[in-house]
């Protein structure tokens, strides 16, 4: 793997973490959402240190070129973050719409016990 790519790799991975960091200490996420982003740059990480390690796994699968198996692996990590934050959407939506109905009862029953 070319030293610039390794780099370059190496760069992003400093900025996510930076990033996250950011993100964490002015607690605009919790940790539970962050460790898929973790999660990425620690492999982020591996790759621009080992790429050893990475080029056999671009040798077991056969791909071309090293960069090709890179950005394979960007769109996997992707996938990988997009899923969660859809899950972790759903989740909330459902929760929001338990709690608009218990204040919508809420409501009510102060109602009728003003007008009692």
């Amino acid at each position: 793997m070319p030293f610039n790519l390794r780099f370059a790799i190496f760069i992003v991975a400093c900025v996510l973490a930076f990033t996250v960091m950011r993100i964490l200490h002015k607690d605009m996420i919790p940790v539970k959402y962050s460790l898929l982003w973790w999660i990425a740059i620690i492999i982020l990480v591996v790759l621009a240190l080992w790429p050893d390690f990475f080029l056999f796994f671009v040798n077991l699968l056969r791909f071309q070129t090293t960069s090709n198996m890179v950005i394979g692996v960007f769109i996997v990590i992707l996938i990988f973050i997009t899923m969660s934050l859809t899950v972790i959407v759903s989740s909330q939506k459902n929760k929001i719409n338990l709690l608009i109905q218990e204040v919508s009862m809420l409501k009510q029953e102060i109602k009728d016990k003003s007008n009692d």
